[in-house]
């Protein structure tokens, strides 16, 4: 009878635990914005200062997030922003840095 004490997971990998989690959720949305928003402008090598500045603050956010997150689903939604705010932070080290080195 194991099954029966068991969580029903029936609804998807990602179904939450039904309680509201708004700390998480805000974590979730702000990391995703910061992560698009420093891949995005990577692909610029003018915009190096927005790129690592936001990439930076998103990976902070999302170390956070991971941190103090509950469901599958927020830590999912948290590894793609953190992924994508990694990238975005990279490439704008490598376009001049924080601080507006000039890269030839």
């Amino acid at each position: 009878m194991a099954q029966a004490m068991r969580p029903n997971t029936a609804g998807g990998l990602f179904a939450s635990d039904g309680k509201p989690h708004p700390l998480q959720d805000t974590l979730l949305a702000v990391t995703m914005a910061l992560g698009l928003t420093a891949f995005i402008s990577a692909q610029f090598h003018n915009l190096h200062l927005l790129s690592s500045w936001t990439g930076l603050v998103g990976i902070l956010t999302g170390a956070y997030g991971q941190w103090v997150s509950v469901t599958t689903r927020e830590r999912f939604g948290l590894i793609l922003g953190l992924g994508l705010s990694a990238v975005g932070f990279f490439l704008g080290m490598a376009h001049g840095g924080l601080f507006g080195g000039v890269v030839d």
